[in-house]
């Protein structure tokens, strides 16, 4: 199916919801080759008429380059031309999508998910996971406001404002959504661990959010580190190894997402000027602050630091950083990080009709 077909039936989802008459369209899309028997009596058994309709539109941009213009057709034969027009004008108004360089090996066709939010549809250019579950999964939040004295790290204005926003966003997403405040390193590993160690099997997905202070770190797969509020760092590399395949059973092929809003050390970027407006306006009576702390070099041989991660070993894990590693992440005291305002604004606008990489991208 053309990307254009595809995007106006996300844009004609809500009507075709409200309005599609299914019953009558079962027989002819069997007829006319677009679902087989089984495919269509998985559809019929999705509940009411409003969830068959939705799950058949979503199903409908799997189904090849035929289904879009025959799915037209039988609308039309069936009495429900005006949502053939419909469709047909959602379609011509969409500008063509700019022609990239395909290069995967092979063709694949990518499977839609069966839920109502698409922004985990897809990781890669040919991985699709499907989120059933209700709950789709667990969303644990770490939040660090406040640090010892001993630290030598300041308090993190701005923080709460971030975790009440994501609260909202992952809960709105049907998670499951635990939040811990001001932990030491050594409580939030048990936090995370005990996270890992719990029984994932009916659940989709499972997700880690990580707000406080972070410093720069060797690594192999994942740069940077996390402090606690005693001033003691965990590095991502350990937090994400806890729901690796072969720490976390239950999660095996699940996606497991980590946002991390934290320094990944004390350069900073100058950027470039553009005229239009960004980040860099500060809100009235607000003030910037980074959540960096100074990178110690380690001892023997280290690592030498890139801009980007490679691939990592373990499978079905995304790790999403405010910032690129060796590099402050800015907070502003009164709106929260610029990171997690952006992240969250590009959720709430895009989760029902994109995947997660693509919003990621917007962010």
């Amino acid at each position: 199916m053309e990307e254009a077909q595809r995007r106006a039936l996300r844009r004609g989802r809500t009507r075709l919801v409200a309005a599609l008459r299914v019953a009558p369209l079962w027989d002819p899309l069997e007829q006319r080759e677009v679902f087989t028997r089984p495919m269509l009596e998985e559809l019929q058994s999705a509940g009411s008429r409003g969830e068959q309709a939705r799950q058949l539109v979503i199903d409908l941009e799997t189904r090849g380059k035929r289904a879009f213009p025959v799915f037209l057709s039988i609308l039309r034969d069936t009495g429900q031309g005006e949502l053939a027009d419909m469709l047909m004008e959602e379609c011509q108004r969409l500008p063509a999508p700019p022609q990239l360089v395909d290069l995967r090996p092979v063709e694949l066709e990518e499977k839609q998910n069966k839920s109502e939010y698409g922004f985990l549809t897809a990781m890669c250019a040919c991985q699709v996971y499907e989120l059933k579950a209700d709950p789709c999964g667990h969303c644990l939040i770490l939040n660090n406001v406040n640090f010892s004295r001993d630290s030598n790290l300041s308090t993190r204005d701005g923080s709460n404002v971030d975790c009440e926003k994501l609260e909202k966003r992952f809960k709105a997403l049907r998670f499951n959504v635990l939040t811990r405040r001001d932990l030491k390193a050594q409580e939030m590993v048990a936090e995370l661990q005990k996270l890992a160690r719990q029984d994932h099997s009916a659940l989709d997905c499972c997700v880690v959010i990580i707000l406080s202070h972070g410093c720069q770190t060797s690594h192999i797969q994942f740069p940077g580190g996390i402090y606690g509020t005693d001033g003691k760092p965990i590095p991502i590399e350990k937090i994400v190894n806890y729901f690796n395949g072969s720490q976390c059973l239950t999660l095996r092929g699940k996606p497991k997402l980590f946002f991390i809003q934290a320094c990944g050390g004390e350069q900073r970027d100058r950027g470039f000027v553009v005229e239009s407006d960004s980040p860099g306006d500060e809100a009235p009576g607000g003030s910037l602050e980074s959540d960096a702390t100074p990178f110690q070099t380690p001892s023997g041989n280290a690592d030498e630091l890139d801009a980007v991660a490679s691939l990592p070993t373990p499978s079905d894990i995304l790790v999403s950083y405010s910032t690129f590693p060796g590099f402050v992440s800015w907070r502003e005291t009164l709106s929260g990080s610029w990171y997690v305002e952006t992240l969250d604004s590009v959720l709430e606008q895009y989760a029902s009709s994109e995947d997660l990489l693509n919003m990621l991208l917007r962010v």
